[in-house]
């Protein structure tokens, strides 16, 4: 097992990036709600993705932030090695599953009347 020697310094530094980070996305937060009533909502709008993207390429810098990105990278790598169903199979796969659905409740409702039926009988309660 190899053990990951860790710089002192650079964890301090992806902390304090995080951190500004964290800020900022939570000032332009502040200012899209904030400035409501002076602004109007698309300069708003513009403010708080401002913020965002300022935040986001300030959080890529750290450490996590790459190992985010890298996840987020592989993720979409995936994405597109998966096989999609047809539309021809999502429909026939929908339609069993609300025939088997129904056929359930069926059951279910079956089940509650004869339950019903024999607890009614049995208390004197039926009419």
């Amino acid at each position: 097992m190899e053990s990951q020697v860790v710089d002192a310094g650079s964890s301090r530094k992806d902390s304090l990036l995080l951190l500004v980070a964290a800020a900022l996305f939570a000032g332009g937060l502040f200012a899209f709600y904030y400035l409501d009533p002076q602004l109007a909502t698309v300069v708003r709008l513009l403010i708080l993705l401002a913020a965002f993207g300022a935040a986001a390429a300030i959080g890529y810098r750290t450490q996590t932030g790459r190992d985010v990105w890298d996840a987020i990278s592989g993720a979409r790598t995936e994405l597109r090695k998966v096989i999609w169903p047809t539309k021809q199979e999502s429909v026939q796969t929908t339609i069993m599953i609300a025939v088997v659905v129904v056929i359930m409740a069926l059951l279910m409702w079956g089940l509650d009347s004869t339950l019903l039926y024999g607890v009614e009988k049995l208390t004197g309660r039926g009419s």
